[in-house]
């Protein structure tokens, strides 16, 4: 199992940040979206996600069984193509390269601001419910590296 802490996400940033080079890639037999698109899906999320945790109320956390949080959190593993991305982590029409660099920078501050949060802060995902800061961290690596598998998936 992955390191569980928000530390653990700062590779996965660097990583996304080395792809940028490549933003405007594509490979239709693997994804209909470029390179950029990823990436700027992928750190929307982080962004958005870290954001929600850090506004939350942990008293209002309420852990609750979830049976494809357990089976996809177990198998750390997302399957393609079985879910949209909500339209506010959908990227826009035109991807800028100075616009991912400013997502990246904020996504590097926000990892920061999650060291102190408690840990029941939490964020409701549309289809795992409410997790908990050590629950979203995992969710965060989990679907970056799935977005990071299709980047690579692209430019072979």
């Amino acid at each position: 199992m992955q390191k569980l802490n928000p530390e653990s996400l700062i590779p996965l940033l660097k990583k996304l940040e080395s792809y940028i080079q490549f933003k405007d890639e594509r490979n239709n037999t693997i994804s209909n979206s470029d390179v950029a698109w990823q990436i700027d899906h992928s750190l929307k999320v982080i962004n958005l996600v870290t954001e929600a945790l850090a506004s939350s109320n942990p008293d209002q956390y309420k852990w609750c069984f979830n049976k494809w949080r357990l089976l996809l959190f177990t198998l750390n593993y997302i399957p393609r193509g079985k879910a949209k991305a909500p339209k506010i982590v959908r990227p826009p029409e035109v991807i800028l390269t100075d616009d991912l660099n400013k997502q990246v920078s904020l996504a590097y501050k926000n990892v920061e601001n999650l060291k102190p949060l408690n840990e029941n802060a939490y964020f409701t995902h549309f289809v795992f419910g409410q997790l908990n800061k050590t629950k979203t961290i995992q969710f965060l690596q989990l679907h970056t590296n799935h977005h990071l598998k299709i980047i690579r998936d692209i430019l072979k």
